[in-house]
């Protein structure tokens, strides 16, 4: 897995892009605190090599919590900036801090 953060010169927003490998995946998409956790606000597109990739235009000089939701199973990014307890899930969402 993999975030790529490309930070707009013209304005305060960071284009940030998720890579998710999920070959055998059929739907894969990123749910977070930007998107109200709606699974259906964000998903990714499946690419030839088998990996899920999409990306968000967030506003700069935020932290936002968020987990990937690969055929309907909550998974965490290895890659955040960090981790924060959730006791609504009941386990850690990942962080990316812009």
């Amino acid at each position: 897995m993999a975030i790529k953060k490309q930070f707009l010169k013209s304005k305060p927003v960071c284009k940030v892009t998720f890579t998710v490998p999920a070959e055998d995946a059929n739907n894969v998409a990123v749910v977070g605190s930007f998107n109200e956790w709606n699974a259906a606000a964000t998903p990714l597109k499946k690419l030839k090599n088998g990996s899920f990739k999409g990306t968000v235009d967030l506003e700069s000089d935020n932290s936002y919590e968020f987990r990937y939701l690969v055929d309907g199973k909550y998974v965490n990014e290895q890659e955040a900036d960090a981790f924060a307890w959730n006791d609504y899930a009941g386990t850690e969402n990942s962080v990316i801090k812009l």
